[in-house]
């Protein structure tokens, strides 16, 4: 008889277990989504913070290792070092005094380790290629950011600009 009482209790044990730790893991999913959410709006302030440093390394570390990145002129370039290289050129010529804003508009998570971010951008102080001073600029950042080891990081940057 004792064998008959413990089966249903280990079942039911088992059955409470299962219960919860789904519970605890739909409090974790519901709490995790604002956290991540947060975290991917720091990428953007950060970029906006390098950005305005004119910090090439700092910018590029916000990018995955094999990221890939086109900005609103159609220049393309694939992985970490790249992106840094075209910053120190950026940074070095046609945005030397540039300055930008970011608002961060939408943040959609396709899974619980890829969000795509729209953000809107404004800048002022940049050059057009030949040197003459550019009017106040404003766009749009498409980034599908990618969580690595616990860290979000951009992994395909597009940008574009609106029409004046």
């Amino acid at each position: 008889m004792f064998t008959h009482v413990r089966a249903p209790l280990f079942i039911l044990v088992l059955l409470l277990c299962s219960v919860l730790n789904l519970r605890a893991q739909g409090q974790a999913h519901s709490v995790s989504p604002d956290a991540d959410s947060s975290a991917v709006k720091q990428v953007v302030a950060g970029y906006s913070e390098a950005f305005n440093q004119h910090n090439a390394r700092a910018t590029a570390m916000l990018f995955a290792e094999d990221a890939d990145f086109t900005n609103l002129r159609g220049t393309s370039r694939h992985g970490q070092k790249d992106i840094e290289q075209i910053f120190v050129t950026l940074y070095s010529s046609i945005l030397a005094n540039a300055h930008r804003t970011d608002t961060v508009k939408n943040v959609r998570f396709l899974t619980p380790e890829i969000a795509v971010v729209d953000d809107l951008w404004e800048m002022s102080g940049a050059k057009a290629p030949d040197g003459s001073d550019n009017p106040d600029r404003k766009g749009l950042f498409d980034w599908v950011l990618t969580k690595i080891k616990g860290e979000w990081k951009i992994t395909v940057f597009h940008e574009v600009e609106f029409p004046k």
